[in-house]
């Protein structure tokens, strides 16, 4: 008896149709995302070709890299959304920030409240992936006492920690919430990036998940198949997204 093997689904085929995109680069100009207000439009366009509709937009807040701030990106999202209404561009479009934990964004912290939040108190944030920083627990730490909730986007792509897996458990534990990139599932960031994430999500420790769009390319790849063996996985941390529907 001959058993067919079932083909692989693609990626844009198992969004739902009420995703909540939580983690995109889709203002104009103000980080390595979009660059132009065209650049947006065309973007959100084929993102909402794909079925994502609602979108919380999460520019760049890197000190010396990015210097966005609160009131640069605000002011940004005003006039993007004045131009897509005017060409009739029909989403839901919110924003928040990316932020990297760093020296910078301690001080941050202290000083900028509220801080751009994806909803409530819940603040996306970032460790470089050379290494993580050497004050990681004390922010993490500090982050909370501030009545914040941190969600540590795409931690599969933090490679220093491919041989302690533990560290991911420990994350956890001192209260980071995760959010998967979706394209960690189809190979776009390397095969070691796809192990690390079958792992996160066989463990149920993925939280959320985005898109993580910059650019055309990262779109396209919604076309590939998903890479993981069981792709079900997914289901819950995608389902996971509706905390934040409008």
């Amino acid at each position: 008896m001959l058993f067919l093997k079932k083909s692989k689904p693609l990626l844009k085929d198992v969004i739902p149709i009420d995703y909540v995109d939580i983690h995109s680069h889709l203002l104009p100009g103000i980080d390595d995302g979009a660059k132009t207000i065209l650049d947006s439009i065309h973007l959100i366009t084929r993102l909402s070709d794909i079925g994502i509709t609602q979108f919380i937009t999460t520019p760049h807040i890197i000190n010396s890299v990015w210097n966005n701030t609160k009131e640069s990106i605000e002011m940004t999202y005003d006039s993007t959304i004045e131009t897509l209404n005017n060409e009739g561009v029909k989403v839901i479009l919110n924003t928040a920030a990316e932020y990297m934990m760093d020296s910078f964004f301690f001080d941050l912290l202290k000083k900028e409240k509220p801080l751009l939040t994806l909803k409530d108190n819940y603040v996306l944030v970032e460790m470089s992936y050379l290494n993580p920083p050497l004050q990681l627990y004390d922010l993490i730490f500090e982050i909370q006492i501030a009545g914040y909730k941190p969600i540590l986007a795409h931690p599969e792509r933090y490679l220093f920690y491919y041989n302690n897996f533990n560290e991911f458990q420990k994350l956890k534990k001192a209260g980071c919430l995760f959010q998967l990139n979706l394209l960690s599932t189809v190979g776009y960031y390397g095969n070691v990036v796809t192990s690390i994430t079958e792992k996160l999500l066989q463990k149920e420790m993925y939280d959320f998940v985005g898109s993580d769009v910059h650019h055309e390319n990262h779109i396209n790849a919604f076309s590939n198949k998903i890479l993981l063996k069981n792709h079900s996985d997914l289901s819950l941390p995608l389902s996971q997204n509706s905390f934040f529907k409008v």
